[in-house]
């Protein structure tokens, strides 16, 4: 489905839509955040950004807006530093966790900082910035409660807005997105 479509299906949901991203605004929030789109996600915001309070405001450059933004770009790590200490989690691809908290923390922040960024796309669904290239699977994440949430944007708002069964997510088709995928399955 074309970014447009996506946009005119969610309209049909009463998702509402501001202008579209310029090339310059995905720079500069490129630049701020430290993030680099997939190129269907970059498409999608330049048909209209939609606008919600689940949808991250990318445009506005208030400093509260930013800091709510780094906020929720943090949310995968917060989540999974919290796991470690209060749920025992431990990746066994890590290695044996150590017994001082803090040197597991330092351990997981080191993991997350070279797994592929997470982008927020609505609520706690998150889309992984790499691979640069169009068709990247949506992730659910609550803490490391993990899961898939749609094949691509497409198959992801169908979800979202119950066009789609979670089930009938094509999860043999997925594409594996380094650490992430290890974690959910």
């Amino acid at each position: 489905m074309k970014p447009q479509n996506i946009k005119e299906h969610l309209q049909k949901h009463n998702v509402s839509f501001d202008d579209p991203l310029t090339d310059l605004e995905i720079s500069r929030i490129e630049t701020v955040y430290n993030i680099l789109f997939p190129p269907d996600l970059r498409e999608f915001y330049q048909c209209g950004l939609p606008v919600g309070q689940n949808f991250p405001n990318w445009r506005s450059e208030s400093d509260e807006n930013i800091n709510l933004l780094k906020e929720r770009l943090a949310w995968p790590l917060d989540g999974m530093l919290f796991d470690v200490e209060h749920n025992s989690f431990w990746h066994p691809l890590w290695g044996e966790r150590p017994s001082d908290l803090e040197a597991a923390f330092h351990i997981c922040r080191e993991e997350f900082s070279r797994a592929p960024k997470l982008i927020p796309i609505y609520s706690h669904r998150y889309i992984s910035s790499q691979p640069q290239e169009s068709g990247n699977p949506i992730f659910s994440v609550y803490q490391t409660d993990i899961i898939y949430y749609g094949e691509d944007l497409e198959s992801y708002f169908k979800v979202e807005f119950k066009d789609m069964e979670h089930s009938e997510i094509e999860y043999k088709a997925m594409k594996k997105i380094r650490f992430w995928s290890e974690l959910v399955e």
